[in-house]
């Protein structure tokens, strides 16, 4: 009975099984030789350096690369990288800028990991960086040049702004790329291109980041896109004002380079589109070619990775050391006293917040009137604790049984809109719009004394109006304000849309369409008709 390993059960020679097998390296005389041993036996028998070893080499290298990408997660991005640096990045940096945009196609919800591992690499070879961002910025002209979606490159461009790779500047041009002729594809991709990276560009540059959201605004008030993109517009407004809760720009497990180690690259999008600058993605450096100084080249990065990874290699590298501050005995040891520093002064039980809400309800119930209470919480209220007075404002308002107070203050300051400056007017309706978006004071009793008419308005009251309403849009979004002022409240519609008359309605209509609330006059369109 043979046996499965005998020599007699091989397949019968056909001549050519030597020049088969000798360039795998992987069958010597019938018999299978690891790669790593192929290798070793070819340097020995001084082949080191031809073609064929550089062929596998590069082999090797491509799988490498691929399957340290492809095995990146957030919990483990940290001790990949510096396996990655270990690679020769600057042979396969083509490779490495195609593993991360296949790797990212297959897995979209990875994008920020592969962005955190590209970020790493940037900052040790920015040459790596600048590569990949060329290439996502040449997917993102090419799809955009033939109408279809870019959203995965999108994706990955606010993922490397966020990351510090890519420059703000970038994000603004992609923006206004994708808004510039609005449509149902463009304004979605936008409105994810946003949300991933608006708390970095909110950081960086807010009155760009304002500039967005009113282009954004205007494509809600025209109605010209689908409404499931309006919904998405909406739910995009509603995260800007929770300050991008939720949406960090990076996580605190990608967090792996100092905003000051970090190479960030301009590549401008509308000057290429324009001047017809061309970006060479080097499409070169995905294929294997021989180089006659293939031996220098890694011996010359065999130098350059110990000076990134150390005299130890990279098995004691960790990009702990920079992030983790308790990952060393050490540190430890010298640390204990600010540890515990760190520990006395953190309140995680919110007692302090608890307390200084306290007091401001006390202080404002137990006030005789409104001097006496602003005197009062001045000694209370300390700088950067604004917003929390501002909310207990809210609060108690809600808690009395009669606005009645606030209700005059309303009236007030509205018949004196036009002794106020354009600042005081928007502060004010700022006031009552929160108010009102929060339904502490009930509708029909502030805006049931406003009657958008010709004659009863002002130029300075019709500015009050439109900051009001504006921030209630902003707040509540146009569905939900549209239903509040053309709802089953007969005081309010009847005083935002007089019926007393069709020249008063149509004031009306074209009073809240010229401030770009068209969306909340459908209703009111109908009786003219």
């Amino acid at each position: 009975m043979e046996r499965r390993g005998d020599a007699s059960r091989k397949r019968p020679s056909t001549g050519d099984e030597e020049q088969i097998a000798r360039p795998s390296s992987k069958r010597r005389g019938g018999i299978y030789v690891p790669p790593y041993r192929a290798i070793t036996e070819d340097d020995d028998a001084g082949e080191f350096g031809n073609a064929e070893y550089q062929r596998r080499s590069w082999n090797a290298l491509s799988k490498s690369i691929t399957g340290l990408v492809n095995k990146a997660t957030a919990a483990n991005v940290r001790h990949v990288a510096p396996e990655l640096l270990a690679e020769n990045l600057v042979r396969g940096r083509g490779l490495l800028c195609r593993a991360l945009l296949r790797s990212q196609a297959a897995c979209p919800d990875f994008t920020d990991v592969f962005a955190a591992l590209a970020a790493v690499v940037n900052a040790r070879l920015p040459f790596v960086g600048r590569l990949l961002l060329v290439r996502l910025v040449l997917r993102v002209r090419r799809a955009h040049a033939s109408g279809n979606r870019h959203q995965l490159a999108a994706a990955f461009v606010a993922h490397l702004v966020n990351q510090g790779v890519a420059h703000d500047l970038l994000a603004f041009e992609l923006l206004a790329l994708l808004l510039d002729r609005p449509t149902d594809g463009t304004v979605e991709v936008a409105v994810g291109f946003a949300r991933e990276c608006g708390a970095a560009l909110g950081e960086s540059c807010p009155r760009g980041l304002d500039a967005v959201f009113d282009n954004l605004r205007g494509i809600l008030h025209d109605g010209d896109i689908d409404k499931r993109v309006q919904f998405m517009i909406e739910d995009l407004f509603a995260i800007r004002k929770a300050r991008f809760r939720g949406h960090p720009p990076v996580r605190a497990e990608l967090d792996l380079i100092e905003a000051d180690d970090q190479v960030t690259h301009q590549v401008e999008l509308s000057s290429s589109l324009e001047h017809g600058d061309e970006l060479d993605p080097e499409v070169h450096l995905d294929v294997f070619e021989p180089s006659p100084s293939f031996a220098q080249d890694e011996a010359a990065y065999e130098d350059l990775k110990r000076t990134i990874l150390g005299s130890a290699g990279d098995e004691n590298l960790d990009l702990d050391q920079d992030q983790d501050q308790c990952s060393d005995d050490d540190d430890e040891a010298s640390g204990d006293e600010s540890a515990e520093t760190e520990l006395t002064i953190r309140d995680d039980t919110d007692t302090d917040l608890i307390n200084l809400r306290r007091t401001i309800y006390l202080t404002l119930m137990s006030s005789v009137g409104s001097e006496e209470a602003g005197h009062k919480l001045l000694s209370v209220v300390r700088p950067g604790q604004e917003l929390e007075l501002c909310t207990m404002l809210v609060e108690c308002c809600k808690k009395e049984k009669s606005p009645a107070g606030f209700e005059a203050c309303f009236a007030g300051q509205y018949s004196a809109a036009h002794r106020m400056a354009t600042d005081e007017l928007r502060a004010s309706a700022r006031l009552y719009a929160h108010l009102l978006a929060a339904d502490a004071l009930p509708w029909h009793a502030i805006l049931g004394r406003v009657r958008v008419t010709e004659d009863d308005t002002t130029s300075s009251s019709r500015i009050f109006i439109k900051m009001l309403f504006q921030d209630l849009a902003e707040q509540l979004g146009i569905r939900a304000l549209s239903n509040k002022m053309n709802g089953e409240d007969t005081a309010v519609r009847d005083a935002l849309f007089p019926r007393d008359c069709a020249k008063n309605t149509r004031f009306a209509i074209n009073f809240f369409t010229a401030i770009g609330l068209g969306g909340v006059t459908e209703a009111a369109r109908k009786l003219i008709v």
